[in-house]
C-alpha cells in the first residue's frame, strides 16, 4: 500500500498532509547525555516518489513532461516522465512544479547580514555571529540552496567549521557547505581595519599574509582548523575613478602559484576576491578554481580562464544592492555596476566560463536567487545560467557527480519551482519545496 500527497501552491496542503508522518529517527549513542542536541532530520526509511509537471534535465535542456524522481534514502535511483512506485513509497504530488536540482551558491557570507560590515565584526562577538550564521544557513536551505561555498567569516576564524559540521551531523539545518574560514589578506589590504584609530588596534577581518611563506603558513593553520578551501583577497581596495576602475593587486603571480600549489597538496583549492587587472591575470596565470567578482578581466586573463576552465563568478546581486542601498552608496556604487555589466557582455562574448555566486550576506540571507535573475538580464540565457550554476558549481565544491543534477546515484537535493524556469528565471526566486538528501525540508513536516 503506497501513500500519496498532494501539492497545493501555498505547500498548505502538502505540509497538512505530511503532518501526519515523522522522518525516521537516527540512532544515538547510548552513553549520550539526556540534554543532548538530537538531530535536526534524516532521511526517510522508505522511498519517496515526486511527481511534478515538469523536470529539467540541466545538461541537456531538455524538459521532462511529467516529471518523477525516485528518492531512495539520501540517493536519486530512478528520475523521468514515471519511475517505479515501490510499495509503500510516500507519493508527493507537487502538482504545476518544475523539478530541478537543488541550487548552488557559490559565494556566500553566512557571517554577514546587513547593515555596516566593519561595526558587525566589531561589536558582535564571535559566538553571536555564529548563532546568527546558523539562521542564515537555513533561510538559505529554504529559499533552495542545497549546497554552499562560505567565502570568509569576516573575522570570525574558523567558527564556520563548527556550522559545516553541524549541519553535517544533523544537528541544524543548512546547505552542503565547503568553508574556507577566515579569508587571507595583506597588511593594509582590502579587509584590514584601514579606517579605524590605529591606537584601538581594531583586528583585520581577515587573516594577515605577506608574503608566499606567510601564505603557505596561514593555508597551513586554516587547514588544521577545518577548512575547505582558501580564500584569498587579491585586488582591493578597489573603487571607480572617472569611469576608471582602480584595483591594486595584492599578490603576484608567483606568490599566489605558491598558495595554489600548497592548498592543492592539503586536497583544496585557492578562490580569490579579484576586481580587475592585474590582479585578476595573476590569479588565472596561477590557476585558482575560481575568480570572483571578476568586473575586468584583459583578453589574455580570458584566454587563460578558458584553456584553464576557470570560471569567473560575476557577483552581481550585492553590486545592484549596495547601488540601490541609499543615495550616498548609489553615487560611489552606481558606476561600479555600470561598468560591471558592459564588462560581463564582453566576457559572455569572449566564452569565459562562469558559476553563479550572490555574495550574500551584505544583503539577506534567502533572497539570492537574484543573481541567476540578474545574469539573464545582463546578456546570458536562462539554461546557461542553470548550466553554471549547476555544472559548474558541483565542479567548483568538488561534489561533480554528486550534486546539480537528477540523475540516479545522485544526491537527492532536488526543489521545485512554479511554472517554467526556462522562460522566467525568476521562478527560482519562488522555491515551494526542498528535499536535501531525502529529507524533506520545505514545506517541514
Amino acid at each position: 500500500m503506497r501513500s500519496a500527497l498532494k501539492f497545493a501552491g501555498s505547500g498548505a496542503l502538502l505540509l497538512a498532509a505530511l503532518a501526519g508522518y515523522a522522518p525516521a529517527a537516527r540512532a544515538q549513542p547510548a552513553a549520550q547525555p539526556q540534554a543532548a542536541a538530537q538531530p535536526h532530520s534524516t532521511a526517510e526509511a522508505r522511498p519517496i516518489v515526486l511527481h511534478a509537471a515538469h523536470l529539467l534535465e540541466v545538461d541537456t535542456g531538455r524538459i521532462v513532461t511529467p516529471g518523477e524522481v525516485l528518492v531512495e534514502g539520501e540517493r536519486i535511483t530512478a528520475a523521468g516522465v514515471s519511475v517505479q512506485r515501490p510499495a509503500g513509497a510516500l507519493v508527493i504530488d507537487l502538482g504545476d512544479t518544475t523539478l530541478l536540482p537543488g541550487l548552488i551558491d557559490a559565494h556566500v557570507h553566512l557571517f554577514l547580514h546587513p547593515g555596516d560590515e566593519d561595526l558587525q565584526t566589531v561589536e558582535e562577538s564571535v559566538p553571536q555571529r555564529t548563532i546568527l550564521a546558523t539562521l542564515a544557513a537555513r533561510a538559505d536551505l529554504l529559499a533552495g540552496f542545497t549546497a554552499e561555498r562560505d567565502m570568509g567569516t569576516e573575522g570570525a576564524g574558523s567558527a564556520d567549521t563548527a556550522v559545516r559540521d553541524a549541519i553535517n551531523t544533523g544537528l541544524i539545518a543548512g546547505p552542503r557547505l565547503r568553508i574556507s574560514g577566515n579569508a587571507i589578506d595583506i597588511l593594509g589590504g582590502h579587509e584590514d581595519a584601514n579606517h579605524f584609530n590605529p591606537a584601538q588596534r581594531v583586528l583585520s577581518n581577515a587573516t594577515y599574509a605577506n608574503s608566499a611563506d606567510e601564505l603557505v603558513a596561514a593555508i597551513r593553520q586554516q587547514h588544521k582548523d577545518g577548512s575547505d578551501f582558501v580564500k584569498i583577497y587579491e585586488t582591493g581596495r578597489d573603487t571607480m575613478q572617472g569611469g576608471i576602475l582602480h584595483t591594486p593587486y595584492q599578490y603576484n603571480a608567483a606568490q599566489l602559484r605558491a598558495a595554489v600549489e600548497e592548498a592543492a597538496r592539503l586536497g583544496g583549492s585557492v578562490a580569490v576576491h579579484a576586481m580587475g587587472e592585474p590582479g585578476t591575470l595573476y590569479a588565472a596565470q596561477a590557476g585558482v578554481a575560481s575568480i570572483d567578482h571578476a568586473t575586468q578581466l584583459g583578453d589574455e586573463t580570458m584566454r587563460i580562464m578558458r584553456a584553464k576552465n576557470i570560471p569567473a563568478v560575476p557577483t552581481f546581486a550585492v553590486f545592484e544592492y549596495f547601488a540601490h542601498e541609499d543615495a550616498a552608496r548609489a553615487a560611489r556604487e552606481g558606476p561600479m555596476l555600470d561598468y560591471k555589466i558592459a564588462e560581463f557582455k564582453k566576457q559572455i562574448a569572449a566564452g569565459v566560463p562562469f558559476a553563479v555566486g550572490s555574495d550574500v550576506g551584505p544583503f539577506p540571507h534567502g533572497t539570492q536567487a537574484r543573481e541567476m535573475v540578474l545574469m539573464v538580464k545582463y546578456g546570458m540565457k536562462p539554461l546557461a545560467v542553470l548550466q553554471a550554476d549547476l555544472i559548474n558549481g558541483a565542479r567548483l565544491l568538488g561534489w561533480e557527480g554528486q550534486i546539480g543534477a537528477l540523475k540516479p546515484g545522485y544526491y537527492a537535493d532536488i526543489i521545485a519551482v512554479p511554472g517554467a524556469p526556462l522562460q522566467d528565471i525568476g521562478a527560482l526566486e519562488h522555491v515551494a519545496f526542498v528535499m536535501k538528501g531525502g529529507v524533506i525540508e520545505k514545506p517541514r513536516p
